[in-house]
């Protein structure tokens, strides 16, 4: 075990600590921004994929209309055809637009390392304090 003989004044050293203490402040400012804008572009993407559900849902409705109008005019087997596409795509549409839906929950958008990251940081300032 070495002792070191650091010769500096204590107001030295609490200037060096609060220097280094901004400077750690500044770098979770940082890691938070960070983790926030990707955040952002999940849920930009998850949008995307709303948008397109929310299409394939408006096709499989149409779809369903389609069906409902050649199956009343026509007892035929155009029927089953549209109806069996209009329910996929329903189904699709559906299917895609709950995933997406899940990915832009507010918990989902929170920062969670960045907060694990100050969590620690405070814990060892704590420790480097005793």
């Amino acid at each position: 075990m070495s002792v070191d003989n650091d010769t500096r004044s204590i107001p030295e050293v609490i200037s060096a600590v609060a220097s280094d203490l901004a400077n750690l402040v500044r770098k979770e400012g940082e890691l938070v921004r960070a983790e926030v804008s990707e955040k952002i572009s999940d849920a930009a993407k998850a949008g995307t994929q709303m948008s397109l559900g929310a299409a394939l849902l408006l096709g499989g409705f149409l779809t369903l209309m389609a069906a409902a109008v050649l199956g009343l005019s026509h007892f035929m087997d155009p029927f089953w055809a549209a109806l069996v596409v209009g329910l996929v795509a329903g189904l699709v549409g559906y299917s895609l637009v709950k995933g997406a839906a899940k990915k832009v929950t507010p918990g989902s958008l929170a920062p969670d390392r960045a907060a694990r990251q100050l969590k620690q940081d405070a814990q060892l300032v704590k420790e480097q304090v005793r």
